[in-house]
This record gives C-alpha cells, structure tokens and sequence, in this order.
C-alpha cells in the first residue's frame, strides 16, 4: 500500500505517518511535508521522484500529473483500468492525506493583499482530494486531522479501511473542498464590493457548538458562525459565567444586541422571546438600566438583557436579584463580575466591541419548505431629510427626541408593533399582532399595568407601518398621548391626519417602514 500526503495544518502528521510506515505503507510527500517528515527521520518518497517531473512555478505545479492521479482514479476492479496501469508502469495509491492552503487564515490577517489571498488558493490539493474521493471504494481520503485515529484503527485491527468509513471520509472530502471554495468566491464578491444578489447562493458556516435542543427539546440544534471577522456579533463574545448558550438565547441575544447597536448614547435593553420588553437611554449607564428595568418589571424575568458601558456595581446589585438568562456588556466593573458570577447559571458574556454594527450588505435568511429568502439587512433607520411634519403642530424637541427613540424601538418589535416612550424609556410595546388597533391598546394597557396610570400622558408613540383608519390615533389620544411616529403611505393617510389635527398630536412620517416578521 502506499499514501501520499501533503498537508498545510501538520497537526499529529508525523505521528500518524510513523504508524503507516510501521504497518508497511510507503509514503509519498511533497513540499514542505515532505521537509517535515525528513526532519522526523520518516522515511517518505518526494513527489517528482514519483512523477519523474519536478517541483515548479514555485509550487503551483507539483502533483498535477497522471502518475499522481492515474494511481488515484483506477478503479481496482476494473481490468481495463489495471492493465493500462501495468502497460504505463503506474502504481496504485491507497491513502490520501491533504488538507488545503490556509486560504482562511491568510484572509483573516491584518492588512493581507488580494495577490497573497490568491496564492493561497489551493489547486492540486482539491484536485487530488476529488480524485481520491471519486474513487472512493479504493482509496481512503483523509482531510481531517481527528479522522487519523479512526482510519489507523481500522489499518491496525483489519489491514484495511472499511467502505463504510471510505464513504464517509469521501462525504467530508466535499463538504471541505465545498466550503473552500465558497470562502474563496465569498472573498472575491467582497473584493468587487458586489452588492447583487447572486444566480445560485452558497454559504458556509463552522460549527460552534452543539446545543442540547432547538427552540423546543424535541429539535435538534448546532450554533454555526460564518467565517471571518465579525466584531460585535455574539460569535465574537467571550462567555465568563454561566452554562452553555441555548437556542433561544442566542436567537433573543442577537436580536438585543441589534436593537442595542441603534443607540450611542448609554443604554440597555431588555429583551424577551424575540422582542424588547423594556429600553433605557440615560447619561449614564445606572439610570438607562434603571429605565430598561422599570420598563417592564414583569417581562424582564428570564430575559436578555444587554448593555452598552461597562456594568456596575450597582448595576449588579440589582441584576443579582433577578432571574436573568444572559447579560452582555463590553465590560465588566471587577466587583461587578464577581457579584453576577455568584448565580452560576446566568450566562455573562463580554463584547468589546458591543457597538459595531453589522455590515449593511449582510444577509438576512429565512428557511422556508423547500428553498430560502434572502434579503440584505434592515440598516437603515430613517433618512433625516425625508421626515416629514404632516400635522398642523411639529412635535416639541423633547417630543421629536422621544420620537427618534421610540422609532428605533419599534424597528425591533415583531410585526404589527406598536412602541410607546417617554423620556428616552421604552413604557408600553405591542408586539406581534395581526391588525395595528390590538398592539397600540395592547402598549397603552400595559404601560398602565406595568409602571401606573398617567405614565402615557405626554408619551409618544411609534408604528412599524402605517394606519390603515384613524382607530390608532383616537385609542392614542385617549392616553393622553402627544406625538406620533410612523411611516405614512396608507390610502387614509388624511383620516389619521385629520384626527392628529383635531386633538392637537403631532404626526411624523418617515417614509420608511419596518416590518419584522
């Protein structure tokens, strides 16, 4: 038997080649594997030895060659194949160990040109990995380190590998050369800052972790991060306390930390199932989680709750006497960690770099039976220009301030959504209904449940998307509610206009909606 191999990632490489050689393979190198196994005194054959062509074009050329992929590609039980082998003295190979440039690890560096990012394309590796694994049924093609064991078991215990593991070491050759090459297409889309969406859509993605269940204990979950450098996304986040991360919580975590990235000023939210349950702006980051925690008493028990300063101790005194499922902050007060550390269940995680945003041509995805919806993400808020007074009175500044704020809550807030605040505090949000009346009542009962009668006097309110009647502003007005926020557009746009008018609220219309399905 014999096994070529060429590796860039030489984790456990000479190790796993002493016990080939022991078990009577002859090896085949290249490179700087080949130099590797030299050093180690494993006793290996060069490649243009092989081939009886050398090395060239600085590498790019070395194991395209029909010696190479002859002895890969020749199927052992066809006679034909064996008899063209014999007459052009080729030999079988029977192992294949490869594993590709380091395309990702040269395209993750600092400042790295697009000429060393296309040098580490891989050619021949692919290349002899799909030969390898095409003819599966005679060769073992290994691209991953932590299979060595598996197919070394297997040399050891029966003098061969199984077909069974040849066909699941050919599945893993193509998902690797898959992923490879979608990095590489990725990059380049990236480089043409190519904005289209393209003809045909691969991803990939490298698993983080496994989860013990989905949104429900009968689904089955893996938390998987795409490939690159993405600050501020809770990929990037580094877990101090607490147990692993579920499902739910990192779907409820990513939407906070979208909703957080819409404030520069200190603020916190709260966020529960999906939706925000209580937001906070303050000039400091004690009275914004005051805000957020005031919000919504209730809803907060369980819940998500994200921060854009450092916590405090204080702050912490507070939290420790909740339930909470996950904190996130850029950082952590000494004491402060120390106090929320003591619950060993709360997930507290660190993000430096909590306010970057995600890039603005970043997909959105959606599964659907049978395919997927794309869309880039909603990373606009509003276009400063375009709002527009439509009523007789132009809000107050405090009312145009709270305006903004409840405008960048409500973008957050599932579908149909209503946002109520008031000095920079989220105090009612209806989520998710199927007509605007319910969640704009629904906001309106539970600001008075949840933080007392009066507290809609002087608020403001927000819609994702326009009135279709004027029920809203009538059911707005009788909670004392002074300016509204929405997008216009509706066909009845005066009778909503007419009602503002008449009660003396003023109306914004921004032009711009914000469905969160």
């Amino acid at each position: 038997m014999r096994a070529l191999i060429s590796v860039s990632d030489k984790t456990g490489i000479v190790e796993f080649a002493k016990e080939l050689v022991s078990l009577g393979i002859e090896i085949i190198s290249t490179g700087g594997t080949y130099g590797k196994f030299k050093e180690a005194g494993v006793p290996a054959i060069e490649i243009s030895e092989l081939t009886g062509f050398p090395e060239c074009l600085d590498g790019r050329v070395k194991t395209l060659h029909p010696t190479v992929h002859a002895g890969l590609l020749a199927m052992r039980s066809n006679p034909s194949h064996m008899k063209q082998l014999e007459d052009l003295n080729i030999e079988t190979i029977d192992v294949v160990v490869v594993n590709l440039y380091p395309f990702k690890a040269t395209i993750l560096k600092d400042n790295v040109t697009r000429g060393e990012a296309v040098e580490n394309i891989d050619i021949g590796g692919p290349t002899m990995l799909r030969s390898a694994a095409k003819n599966y049924q005679d060769v073992a093609v290994v691209v991953d380190p932590r299979d060595y064991e598996k197919v070394l078991t297997e040399l050891k215990e029966k003098r061969q590998v199984s077909l069974d593991t040849k066909f699941y070491l050919m599945q893993k050759v193509f998902m690797h050369t898959s992923s490879y090459d979608t990095m590489i297409a990725d990059y380049l889309k990236k480089q043409r800052n190519d904005k289209e969406l393209p003809e045909t859509l691969t991803m990939t993605f490298e698993k983080v972790q496994d989860m013990r269940y989905g949104e429900n204990p009968h689904q089955s979950a893996a938390f998987y991060r795409e490939i690159g450098k993405k600050k501020g996304s809770i990929t990037d986040a580094v877990q101090l306390n607490g147990k692993e991360l579920s499902f739910n919580n990192i779907n409820d975590t990513n939407g906070a930390l979208e909703l957080l990235k819409e404030f520069t000023e200190p603020t916190v939210v709260a966020c529960k199932h999906g939706n925000p349950c209580g937001v906070g702006s303050a000039d400091n980051i004690y009275d914004a989680w005051k805000k957020a925690f005031d919000a919504d008493k209730t809803s907060i028990f369980g819940g998500i709750v994200v921060i854009n300063r450092e916590v405090t101790v204080a702050m912490a005194e507070e939290m420790k006497n909740i339930f909470l499922e996950v904190v996130v902050a850029p950082s952590y007060e000494k004491e402060a960690l120390e106090i929320l550390t003591i619950k060993k269940n709360i997930r507290v995680l660190e993000l430096v770099d909590i306010e970057v945003p995600q890039d603005e041509n970043a997909y959105d995805l959606k599964k659907v039976n049978g395919g997927l919806i794309v869309q880039t993400i909603d990373s606009k808020i509003f276009n400063e220009e375009e709002l527009k007074v439509v009523t007789d009175r132009a809000p107050s500044e405090k009312e145009m301030e709270d305006l903004k704020f409840a405008w960048r809550v409500v973008k957050f807030v599932k579908s149909n959504g209503i946002a109520l605040a008031k000095d920079k505090q989220s105090i009612g949000i209806g989520p998710g209904q199927v007509n605007r009346i319910w969640p704009t009542k629904q906001s309106i009962e539970h600001a008075e449940e949840l933080i007392g009668k009066g507290v809609t006097q002087g608020a403001v309110l927000a819609s994702d998307a326009f009135f279709p009647f004027d029920d809203c502003v009538e059911a707005a007005h009788q909670a004392g509610i002074t300016a509204i926020i929405q997008p216009g557009g509706a066909g009845r746009d005066e009778d909503s206009i007419k009602k503002c008018n008449e009660y003396g609220i003023a109306m914004i219309f921004t032009g711009m909606r914000h469905f969160k399905h």
